[in-house]
């Protein structure tokens, strides 16, 4: 397991994908809390909406994120891949395929695409994890959608502070940047409900 790993960390080095991959991380996350937090508001602020439906919307929609997430990202790193193999490939005049670079033309999209697909399928389970809980009947101390709410804004600036741990800014201004976004979503969400 740990050689596998080492190898596909290899691979991301030599094709320079590991910034793609943590971009993907934190925009397809982003994408996917503030889908859900946009959802979930809407669903509160109509005050109609059971838990066990909010789950399932709230589900379907992560497996949409997810699967379009994937799906995109595989065709278009593939391409890229193809694309920078076929023209390095051209510059050795030889063929690469059984070589490191062959691989990882291969293996890399796979990895992005799975990163890309999981992170907002990921962070929007999470969030609607006090939704579920309340369609089992599993009491919270909270009202489940103002703890799914809550949920959403915490992962929002988690996501940000991880961008300015990235960028070696200040992660607290990142984080709350982050979350002033998520505020204005959910205020024009509840604008548009009244």
């Amino acid at each position: 397991m740990i050689n596998w790993i080492k190898q596909l960390s290899f691979l991301l080095h030599i094709t320079g994908s590991r910034g793609i991959a943590r971009r993907y991380v934190v925009v397809n996350g982003f994408d996917g809390a503030l889908t859900m937090l946009g959802l979930i508001i809407g669903f509160h602020t109509s005050g109609e909406t059971s838990a066990t439906v909010a789950v399932s919307v709230c589900l379907g929609a992560a497996i949409a994120l997810s699967v379009s997430g994937v799906s995109s990202a595989y065709l278009s790193e593939a391409a890229e891949r193809r694309k920078a193999l076929r023209e390095l490939e051209k510059a050795m005049i030889v063929t690469l395929e059984t070589s490191a670079h062959g691989r990882a033309s291969r293996l890399v999209p796979i990895m992005i695409a799975l990163v890309n697909g999981l992170s907002p399928l990921l962070i929007s389970v999470l969030i609607t994890l006090p939704l579920w809980l309340a369609s089992q009947q599993i009491p919270l101390p909270v009202d489940p959608m103002n703890a799914s709410i809550g949920m959403a804004f915490v992962l929002i600036f988690l996501l940000g502070t991880y961008l300015g741990k990235i960028e070696h800014g200040f992660w607290l201004w990142s984080g709350i940047r982050a979350v002033l976004i998520a505020v204005i979503t959910s205020a024009l969400i509840i604008a548009l409900e009244r």
